[in-house]
């Protein structure tokens, strides 16, 4: 005899949670909306993990930004993006995605540091990510006249699909220069 619960309906309940709510829930939100243990919905995130690793399964279970979230499978995304992502949302111009990455490798960064790498003015291209919570302001620098730091937001983890921003890509040692500063 099995001495583990099946957990089958406290699992169904987990997975009816995560596709109800538009936004990652960590493990301890989902504890305190489903009035089970920390325990049991974990139990419930690895079967679900399996559950989805299925070849004919079209979503996954995913960490991004510290929470769980059921999202399509990244080999589909790109054929369902263009009807189903967010159509507020238009595409970053390149100028606004070399502006991004060089945040996100070498936050928290000022803006005239982003021109320093950028060798441009950043002014619009901050704004635009600002707009759309790509990047924020995340403090001041401490050096004469304090200037604004800047750093990625939870909406960037989200958009690029990382837990944290630990999760970027690495650099080799000439893409790594591209991001250094000379202080």
């Amino acid at each position: 005899m099995d001495t583990e619960p099946t957990l089958n309906k406290e699992t169904a309940l987990v997975e009816a949670i995560l596709f109800l709510e538009s936004e990652p829930q960590s493990q301890q939100n989902l504890a305190r909306i489903s009035d089970l243990s920390e325990d049991v919905v974990q139990i419930a995130l690895e079967r679900l993990r399996e559950k989805y690793v299925a070849e004919d399964s079209g979503i996954e279970l995913v960490q991004i930004s510290g929470g769980w979230s059921l999202t399509p499978k990244k080999d589909l995304w790109n054929f369902l993006k263009e009807r189903y992502g967010k159509k507020s949302e238009g595409k970053l111009s390149r100028a606004a995605m070399e502006t991004l990455a060089i945040i996100a490798y070498s936050q928290p960064i000022t803006r005239a540091e982003i021109e320093a790498l950028r060798g441009v003015s950043a002014d619009n291209m901050i704004r635009i990510l600002v707009e759309r919570n790509l990047i924020k302001e995340v403090g001041k620098k401490d050096v004469p006249g304090k200037p604004v730091q800047f750093g990625t937001t939870k909406d960037f983890l989200q958009l690029f699909r990382l837990n944290s921003i630990a999760d970027l890509p690495r650099l080799d040692e000439t893409e790594s220069e591209r991001f250094e500063l000379a202080r």
